[in-house]
């Protein structure tokens, strides 16, 4: 073998191996919660590492019967706000988790190319 040729098992072997971690990875952001939240904690907004919401709360404190309107307004925003904290957060860790492995695709080159 020339010091140039392409061990074709190696580089399979590798792949596989990428795989597996990204899967793993794939698997670990889907079972992570990660919380984001609005008005000092007024609303939470909690979702997975995947950015999928699985709950938002609501404190009692954020509700002003004297002013509906008013308080559905503020209300809509805080959770607006609380979602886009917490999906933020999930990108955060989605880096953290999946970073790695993207740089070993794209960093990684083929011997000869």
């Amino acid at each position: 073998m020339n010091p140039g040729d392409v061990n074709l098992q190696q580089l399979l072997e590798q792949a596989q191996l990428m795989q597996q971690q990204l899967v793993s990875a794939q698997q670990e952001l889907s079972d992570a919660e990660v919380e984001g939240s609005a008005g000092g904690g007024l609303v939470v907004a909690t979702v997975n590492g995947s950015g999928e919401l699985l709950e938002l709360k609501i404190s009692p404190k954020a509700i002003d019967a004297s002013d509906p309107e008013e308080t559905a307004e503020t209300i809509a925003d805080l959770v607006l706000a609380a979602v886009r904290d917490a999906v933020r957060a999930a990108t955060e860790l989605q880096q953290e988790k999946l970073g790695p492995l993207a740089q070993g695709l794209s960093g990684g080159q083929l011997p000869g190319f």
